[in-house]
């Protein structure tokens, strides 16, 4: 009997194998909701009526597709940066990104002759390694306006003032390296949030156009900072909020009090510090898979609290916090031009880009 149910239970490996793995004879398109470049390839396949003619997997929402995806490309030896979608699988082999994808159709059928003189924009990448030049300049550019952002420096030295007047430097180091680390996981978890929400919708150039303008408005608006400072409003925590800021600052005692601090203070931190990641996050939406925005996540996330990390170890081992807190204030305004001269940069480059 014992063999009946070994036997059962191989078979139920060996099918749920088989499933897993895609047959030689099957074309599959993989894809993801919210991907522009994806969607493209859907509309002219559903122009041409030849839908019937491929399996379409989505790999966002659908966990064993994307591991099905992940077989794929470890089958074709797709190195990890350059697995993104849309992917078409075929016993030719494997296509990445829109341009490849329609060209293997246009061979495979000739009513798509004329495919390359109706193309918009939409097709001007066809795999990601082309699109790093453009995105990983920009998500580093973001992360240094937050890195250099001026509250995110205030916080921390606030801090490290009411740690140090209690406690000994080795505390000091521990309580702010926790509040850095829990910065960086609120900030991560929000940033995959909204990669989320991004990716449930099929964004377009339009709406990395209107990515691009509200770049463009917050670097001008941190530009108004440095010729105009405190005129108007300012693009750093609200002064209705700093009381409160403080206050939570002044109840944290130990390391574990840092990081639970640290993650409610994250959000007094949005509104001087949100309009970069919501830029780069935006983008990773649009044209990176899970594991590729992930990536760039952390590696954004990183770069953002490094200073954080640098002026707690300086601070921990002698670093006068009064007169880091007087080379912030005195350099205010130019992080502000720094910042906001990144931002429009950033901007420019996205319509570029996009239009």
């Amino acid at each position: 009997m014992q063999y009946f149910w070994r036997f059962l239970g191989t078979l139920a490996v060996l099918v749920v194998t088989l499933n897993a793995v895609p047959q030689k004879d099957e074309v599959i398109l993989y894809y993801g909701n919210g991907c522009s470049h994806c969607a493209h390839v859907e509309r002219v396949l559903k122009e041409h009526n030849l839908e019937d003619k491929f399996v379409k997997k989505e790999i966002y929402q659908n966990l064993s597709n994307a591991e099905e995806f992940n077989t794929v490309c470890d089958e074709h030896k797709i190195k990890l940066m350059e697995r993104t979608i849309p992917l078409l699988y075929t016993k030719e082999g494997c296509f990445i990104g829109d341009e490849a994808i329609l060209t293997y159709i246009n061979g495979m059928n000739k009513v798509l002759t004329d495919l390359n003189k109706s193309k918009t924009n939409s097709s001007k990448r066809e795999e990601v390694t082309e699109e790093y030049p453009l995105t990983l300049p920009l998500l580093i550019g973001a992360a240094i306006v937050d890195a250099i952002n001026p509250c995110a420096f205030a916080v921390l030295l606030i801090l490290m003032t009411t740690i140090l007047a209690t406690q000994n430097r080795r505390k000091a180091l521990y309580t702010g390296l926790a509040f850095s680390f829990a910065i960086f996981v609120s900030y991560l978890a929000m940033g995959l949030g909204l990669y989320s929400v991004v990716t449930h919708f099929e964004t377009t150039h339009k709406f990395m156009i209107i990515i691009g303008v509200i770049a463009i408005l917050l670097g001008i608006f941190n530009i108004k900072d440095y010729f105009w400072y405190g005129k108007g409003f300012l693009m750093e925590v609200p002064l209705s909020w700093r009381t409160r800021l403080k206050s939570l600052i002044g109840s944290i005692v130990n390391p574990i009090g840092a990081f639970f601090i640290g993650i409610l203070i994250s959000l007094f931190l949005l509104p001087c510090t949100s309009g970069p990641y919501i830029v780069i996050t935006s983008m990773l939406g649009h044209s990176e898979t899970f594991m590729n925005a992930l990536m760039l996540l952390l590696l954004y996330n990183f770069i953002f609290i490094l200073p954080m990390i640098l002026i707690t170890i300086g601070v921990s081992f002698g670093m006068d916090v009064n007169k880091a807190e007087e080379v912030r204030q005195r350099n205010l305004q130019r992080l502000h031009l720094a910042a906001g001269t990144i931002m429009l940069l950033m901007g420019i480059a996205i319509l570029f880009y996009y239009i």
